[in-house]
């Protein structure tokens, strides 16, 4: 006998990350030539080592580093982005406008828990996040999406000829992912504006800025001014992780800033699927924050480094096309007269790089999505991205 699956489940697509390391089996990479996996963005080396040792203090000498916590976070954490947010952004965010999370992941989930049920739309730029897309999937939700064309960048005017009685909510990603482009404060802003208009949530992932090559967020430069307007609170949702600026990959920290009304309701979901965040990757984000604020720096500075490199990369790659590049990602255009998920694979097969095909973050028979690739460059250094390019200047498939 079959037990029941949850139809929505059924029509959700897989994971594309555990999907494409699924290309990897049964194939072996000549001497010589490894892998250079580009697929996934997560940082690969270890938490500096101040941070490694105030965790590990934590973890034998405080003893409710082992305990449940507050379902919404550790006071002192929610105090301090509170703190070093409102002064990034000009703005006025309270500790109780603040909750803490499972990642980011987990927090765009527990937000549009609050915001959206089956048969209702949320609007999503393409190429979106395919995160984003599975959960509005598995719930029933209709993702409406909303073409960006050549620049990547999205328009408000656009967005609003998509609106209807069932749309809820518009969510952008900058910088984005896949996309690497940063929207410009003026977009953000229309994008607000039209939401306030029309009575929906803009929810706004943050997740890469510390990475934005146009600002220093620590000496005052702001990627917009949402949270300088008073009345932020009725319309505008940020999300925010710690995975990246701190490698804390694997503490699952993330954050939401937003009305304390919509966090009451965004507690009850935390408390039903996590009862509280992990304490000992809140005591690493906290003293991260007050403390690495320079490294993080040094951080952004290999990252933009490293996008240099892979736009004179892609200047110099005949036929392929570079159409964004920041934070972690490269999203461009390949000349093969193949469909990019087939491609994916065979670049695997025949030149070790694994990638992520447009498909995976565009609808079901897009035309754009068959030629377009995302690649996550964050995870290799310049060596490694010479490589690359060396390995795709000669591959034919």
């Amino acid at each position: 006998m079959t037990l029941p699956l949850n139809p929505a489940f059924a029509l959700t697509e897989p994971p594309p990350v555990m999907e494409a390391r699924r290309w990897l089996e049964g194939v072996t990479h000549p001497e010589g030539r490894p892998l250079i996996n580009v697929s996934q963005a997560a940082p690969v080396e270890s938490p500096p080592l101040g941070l490694r040792q105030a965790l590990a203090e934590a973890a034998l000498n405080d003893p409710n580093a082992h305990l449940y916590g507050p379902v919404l976070g550790l006071p002192a954490l929610r105090e301090e982005i509170a703190r070093q947010f409102s002064a990034a952004y000009g703005g006025a965010i309270a500790p109780a406008e603040v909750a803490i999370t499972q990642g980011c992941n987990q927090a765009f989930c527990a937000v549009m828990a609050t915001l959206a049920g089956a048969g209702d739309e949320v609007i999503l730029p393409t190429p979106w996040y395919f995160n984003h897309k599975m959960w509005l999937d598995m719930t029933g939700v209709r993702a409406v999406p909303l073409e960006t064309g050549p620049t990547l960048i999205p328009e408000a005017a656009a967005a609003a000829a998509l609106v209807t009685p069932r749309t809820r909510a518009i969510v952008l990603v900058t910088p984005n992912n896949p996309g690497g482009v940063e929207y410009p404060a003026e977009t953000v802003a229309a994008f607000r504006d039209l939401a306030r208009a029309r009575g929906l949530a803009l929810i706004l992932d943050e997740t890469y800025r510390d990475f934005d090559s146009r600002h220093s967020i620590e000496l005052g430069g702001r990627p917009h001014e949402l949270f300088a307007d008073p009345g932020w609170q009725d319309t505008v949702i940020q999300l925010y992780s710690f995975s990246k600026a701190y490698r804390l990959t694997g503490h699952r920290v993330g954050s939401i800033v937003a009305a304390a009304a919509r966090l009451a309701e965004v507690e009850k979901f935390l408390d039903t699927v996590a009862i509280c965040p992990s304490q000992l990757g809140q005591i690493g984000a906290l003293w991260g924050m007050r403390n690495l604020g320079q490294w993080v720096a040094g951080e952004r500075d290999e990252i933009l480094a490293r996008r240099r490199a892979m736009t004179g990369g892609f200047a110099a790659l005949e036929g392929w096309k570079l159409l964004g590049c920041g934070a972690y990602f490269a999203y461009v255009e390949h000349p093969f007269d193949m469909p990019s998920d087939e491609l994916c694979k065979r670049l695997v097969r025949d030149a070790s790089l694994l990638m992520l095909p447009g498909t995976m973050f565009q609808p079901e028979g897009s035309a754009a999505g068959r030629r377009q690739i995302r690649i996550a460059f964050a995870n290799v250094d310049a060596a490694g991205i010479a490589e690359m390019f060396r390995r795709l200047a000669v591959f034919r498939p």
